[in-house]
């Protein structure tokens, strides 16, 4: 069975439990490449997550992302990836949100959810309430602004390091540099053709 024919079969599989969801929830449901995903509101979120773990057996919170799109009224989307062993099946439920509206924090229902809130709070900005421990998880204490929001600028912030010599930490501007790199795109199993390079050992070919 080839791939195509593979996600066919996973989406008509996860059409009924898709339409089983969204007559249980009042949400709505998508099937695509495979995966079911469902579109809730804020509100809801905590309600759809417990039936989702007690009613359908998604005991599993895999991951909680974000993803920024700067020209929406609420510019985040927060992502939930449940997965559901008896089931062999995953869901993924997505939100909207801004920079003000705090979203109901899953830590009681899933409690692995801590460090996934605060990466997003760290990154992205989103609020989570009800949160036990809501502080920046991956920068410094002292950083200015979320990395992965697409608007953020990848000059003019300052970066903390340990500074052998004046032993102490210092902060300086981010330096983003990178050498150029040319790349031939030959395949690494042939090699790539340098007429001109001599390589140690090939003096003892022939």
């Amino acid at each position: 069975m080839n791939a195509l024919a593979r996600i066919a079969e996973m989406e008509t599989a996860l059409t009924p439990l898709g339409a089983e969801m969204v007559g249980a929830l009042g949400v709505e449901a998508q099937v695509a490449f495979g995966e079911l995903t469902l579109i809730t509101d804020r509100d809801s979120i905590i309600e759809v997550l417990t039936a989702l773990k007690d009613r359908f057996g998604f005991h599993q919170l895999l991951d909680l992302c974000g993803v920024d799109f700067p020209d929406r009224e609420e510019r985040f989307e927060v992502v939930y990836h449940l997965l559901s062993m008896t089931r062999n099946a995953r869901v993924r439920v997505k939100l909207t949100t801004d920079e003000v509206q705090p979203v109901p924090s899953a830590v009681g229902v899933f409690p692995c959810a801590d460090w996934f809130e605060r990466e997003a709070f760290d990154m992205y900005g989103m609020l989570f309430s009800g949160h036990p421990d809501l502080r920046r998880l991956l920068t410094d204490y002292g950083f200015q602004g979320h990395p992965l929001r697409k608007d953020f600028p990848m000059t003019g912030y300052v970066e903390v390091r340990y500074d052998e010599e004046q032993k102490r930490v210092v902060y300086e501007p981010v330096k983003l540099t990178q050498e150029f790199r040319n790349f031939d795109f030959l395949s690494p199993w042939e090699g790539a053709e340098y007429p001109t390079t001599v390589l140690p050992g090939d003096e003892k070919a022939g």
